[in-house]
C-alpha cells in the first residue's frame, strides 16, 4: 500500500514539473527575444510587409524582358528593394527615393500622403521620366547609340541616371565625353546607372515640361 502511493506521489511530481517546465519556455520564447520586449498590446502596433511589398522587396521579381515595367522595377529594387515606405538618411523617400524639392516640382506636397500611396509614387515617378525625357531631349538625339567612356548610351540609361542625379549632371557628363561624372551619398555613379539601366523600352514616356501629379486624398 506504501509502495503504491509513493508511486502515484511522484507521478504526480513528475507531471506538475514537466508542465512547469513547458510553461517556462513558452514564455521565453515568445515574452522575449533577444532583449525585444512586447507589451500585451503592443503586437497591434507592428506590421510586416504586404504581399506586393514583399514581392518587389526581391523576394519575388517576375522577368518581363526590356519592358517599361522591368526598367521601373529594376530601378525601385536598386533604390529601395522596392520598399514604399523607405526614408534614407539623407530624407530621400519611397520606392523611387524621392527628395522633397523633385516633389515639390511635380505637385506633391504631403510626405506622408507620398509615403503612404504606392499609386502615387509609381505616378510621380512616372512624371519625373516624362520631365527628364524633356530636359534631355537634344542630349537623346544627339548621343543616343553612342559610347562615351566605355559606355553605350541608350534613352533608358539617360533616364535612369537624371533620376539619380538630375538632368543638368547628365548633360555635363555627356558633353565633356563623360569625364565630368557624378556620385550620390551613396557612392553611386551616374556612370553606372546608364550601364545598368541601359536598353529598357522607355517609348511610352511622353516628354512633358512640367508635368504635375493628381494627389491621393487619404
Amino acid at each position: 500500500m506504501i509502495k503504491q502511493w509513493i508511486y502515484f506521489l511522484g507521478l504526480a511530481l513528475f507531471i506538475t514539473i514537466v508542465s512547469t517546465g513547458f510553461k517556462t519556455k513558452a514564455e521565453k520564447q515568445f515574452g522575449r527575444i533577444e532583449g525585444f520586449h512586447l507589451a500585451e498590446n503592443e503586437i497591434t502596433h507592428y506590421t510586416v510587409p504586404t504581399e506586393d511589398e514583399a514581392q518587389q522587396a526581391g523576394f519575388f521579381v517576375p522577368y518581363t524582358g526590356k519592358s517599361y515595367m522591368s526598367f521601373k522595377q529594376a530601378i525601385g529594387i536598386k533604390e529601395s528593394q522596392g520598399l514604399y515606405k523607405l526614408v534614407s538618411r539623407y530624407g530621400y523617400m519611397g520606392k523611387y527615393q524621392f527628395g522633397k524639392s523633385a516633389l515639390r516640382a511635380l505637385g506633391i506636397y504631403n510626405s506622408a500622403n507620398f509615403l503612404n500611396s504606392p499609386a502615387l509614387q509609381e505616378r510621380a515617378f512616372k512624371a519625373l521620366l516624362c520631365k527628364n525625357k524633356y530636359e534631355l531631349r537634344k542630349e537623346i538625339k544627339t548621343f543616343e547609340g553612342k559610347v562615351i567612356n566605355g559606355i553605350k548610351v541608350t534613352e533608358s540609361g539617360l533616364l535612369a541616371a537624371a533620376h539619380l542625379a538630375g538632368a543638368d549632371a547628365v548633360k555635363r557628363f555627356l558633353h565633356s565625353n563623360g569625364k565630368r561624372g557624378f556620385r550620390d551619398g551613396f557612392g553611386t555613379s551616374l556612370k553606372s546607372y546608364i550601364k545598368k539601366f541601359g536598353g529598357y523600352d522607355t517609348s511610352n514616356i511622353i516628354a512633358h515640361p512640367a508635368p504635375k501629379v493628381k494627389a491621393d486624398h487619404l
